[in-house]
């Protein structure tokens, strides 16, 4: 193989007990006598340790032909081989590699003191690999991982650049890290207490009262922290991170269930102590809008997600944001996407003129009184449109999706009960002992047919999960199937509430366009929640927007055009967006900026045209 490729086996997928080595037996290499493909038992001495069973199979990197033939990826029953052309810029080893025929990284993120160093990319393309370097727990081993890894050698690659000092820095233990995880959703299963017996554990820095009262978390202290939501735990992971007094913060997703006024609150509060004194802020997020705001470099990461990742040196994060958008990396010269993500450079798209699917009334609903109570007024949802609905957290969005899902029923108000309603909620518990594909062929009988591969399953990118069980999914992995459980059900209207959340950009790029060609091909009408406005604006013809006061009451105004509506949402948050010049993205104004003024004394909140 050429010196710039690697093979890769999923050890987790490789099942020689189910398959007849189809890769070994049509090997062109393996035919002509060579051991290119053999088991480890083969390759390895009895008494030297390997990873995987002895009867999983080992790829001889330098016999095998390369990406160029590809027969065992393609023969392989369980996708459990990758043959990979590295980009030929990359030009020198990797930083780690984790084994034979395992994941790589190429080079290292640069936490900065004093700043925030934000990271782009994909999911699994090795952030964790990464942070454990930098805090010192993993010593980088320069690809040979047949050797003991020694901090001296790592100092020497990185002599001469911008890591020299903090490498230094790591070897003589003087750095400590704080780290927010990326899947809250796991914290009660490690920790069995309230919530004010695991933030009071964290506050070494005495700012533990001021970061209750910045996040809104008050209310929830001495709540079990098994009973809390999604949206207050990823508020109490942020308290429970910044209140640590350490030199390096690692903030793995600050946004998921969190609405954009909580977003823009969180990203104040990592800048806030990014600027007081040295210490280090490294934020891995996928809201563009946010992480514009929130960062002073960025790396972008690209590779092929569980083989290998590379991480290019930093990048003014306006320039970075935009090459990642346009698939292409200026001083890499690397194309990492065949397309460019587009954004409406003008006005948004006008109201649909399709027939009415149906009009709704007025409708109410309370838990009680002195409980939450939502009133929604009336109006028309149209055939083939995708209505995008934005608001405040506990504003009562999701309890208006489930009327229309029938989950719950109005107080006043009466719903057309005709429609088959497809809804994906916002929380997804999935409990089932059952392999993925077996869910999703449950639902449709259009499984596995190239139709369904085409319009759900591809751009969801579900054909590495699918003999995986449901319970072993990641928060990523289980949305998207989530994602296209509910668009493979046959229904009128399909309802998805948050599919953004734990979704990498490139993914959510793929599920806006999976949602929107199901829209267009079908003549369905689908309503979709959620809080990116990136995800919104490439999504939605109309906007339904609430207001009132969460937790308490909310109201919900009939569906608006865009323009109308992204204004009315914006002007109650008292946040102003502008278009980037070059890719017409939107991006929030930094708050009492001379155009955030300019925008406000316009009225004009979504962006000036």
């Amino acid at each position: 193989m050429a010196d710039d490729s690697i093979a890769v086996v999923d050890l987790d997928r490789c099942q020689p007990d189910r398959c007849n080595y189809e890769c070994a037996n049509f090997c062109p290499p393996n035919r002509t006598g060579k051991d290119c493909i053999v088991t480890r038992g083969e390759h390895y001495d009895e008494d030297e340790p390997y990873d995987g069973g002895p009867d999983q199979v080992w790829i001889s990197e330098e016999i095998c032909l390369g990406e160029s033939c590809g027969i065992c990826v393609e023969k392989c029953p369980f996708d459990a081989i990758e043959i990979i052309n590295l980009p030929s810029e990359l030009n020198q080893e990797p930083v780690h590699r984790y084994g034979d025929n395992a994941f790589a990284l190429y080079g290292l993120p640069v936490p900065e003191p004093g700043n925030v160093t934000g990271i782009l990319g994909p999911n699994g393309i090795g952030k964790s690999t990464a942070v454990k370097m930098l805090s010192g727990e993993l010593v980088p081993n320069l690809g040979r991982f047949d050797e003991e890894a020694e901090w001296e050698a790592a100092l020497d690659r990185f002599r001469g650049t911008e890591l020299q000092d903090y490498v230094e820095r790591v070897i003589d233990g003087d750095v400590s890290v704080a780290r927010k995880p990326q899947y809250v959703d796991q914290i009660p299963k490690q920790f069995d207490g309230n919530t004010r017996q695991l933030l009071e554990r964290t506050d070494e820095r005495g700012e533990l009262d001021y970061l209750v009262e910045s996040l809104s978390i008050g209310p929830v202290m001495d709540q079990p922290i098994d009973s809390i939501s999604g949206g207050e735990l990823q508020r109490v992971a942020l308290a429970a991170t910044l209140a640590r007094d350490v030199d390096f913060y690692f903030l793995d997703e600050i946004t998921p269930y969190l609405d954009i006024g909580q977003r823009m609150t969180a990203a104040r509060l990592v800048r806030e102590l990014a600027e007081d004194g040295d210490r280090s802020m490294m934020v891995v997020e996928h809201d563009l809008a946010i992480l514009d705001l929130l960062a002073d470099t960025l790396h972008v990461t690209y590779g092929e997600p569980g083989a290998y990742g590379v991480v290019t040196d930093p990048k003014s994060v306006r320039n970075g944001i935009n090459e990642y958008l346009r698939g292409y990396l200026d001083n890499e010269n690397m194309r990492i996407r065949p397309n460019a993500i587009t954004f409406e450079e003008h006005a948004p798209r006008e109201s649909s003129t399709a027939h009415p699917l149906f009009d709704y009334p007025d409708l109410e609903k309370s838990y009680g009184e002195g409980e939450f109570s939502l009133t929604v007024d009336g109006g028309t949802v149209y055939e083939s449109e995708v209505l995008g609905i934005v608001g405040p957290n506990g504003i009562g969005k999701s309890t208006m999706a489930q009327l229309f899902a029938g989950r719950l029923e109005p107080d006043a108000g009466e719903l057309d009960t005709r429609l088959d309603i497809a809804y994906k909620p916002q929380y997804i518990e999935i409990d089932q002992p059952m392999r993925v594909d077996a869910f999703l062929s449950s639902i449709t009988d259009q499984f596995g047919s190239s139709y369904w591969n085409t319009e759900i399953g591809r751009p969801l990118q579900l054909d590495r999960v699918m003999e995986q069980q449901l319970t072993d999914l990641s928060g990523g992995e289980r949305q998207r199937v989530a994602i296209a459980a509910c668009l493979s059900e046959d229904a009128d209207l399909y309802l998805l509430d948050e599919p953004s959340a734990h979704l990498d950009v490139e993914q959510r790029v793929q599920a806006t366009t999976a949602i929107r060609r199901y829209a267009e091909n079908h003549d369905a009408t689908v309503m979709v929640i959620d809080h990116d406005i990136y995800m919104v604006d490439l999504l939605a013809d109309r906007l339904m927007v609430f207001d009132g006061e969460p937790a308490e009451r909310g109201h919900a105004s009939p569906p608006q055009e865009m323009r109308a509506g992204m204004n009315e949402f914006l002007a109650d948050l008292d946040v102003t967006f502008r278009r980037d010049e070059r890719t017409g993205r939107p991006r929030i104004n930094k708050p009492d900026s001379q155009l955030d003024r300019e925008q406000k004394r316009e009225g004009e909140y979504y962006y000036s045209v």
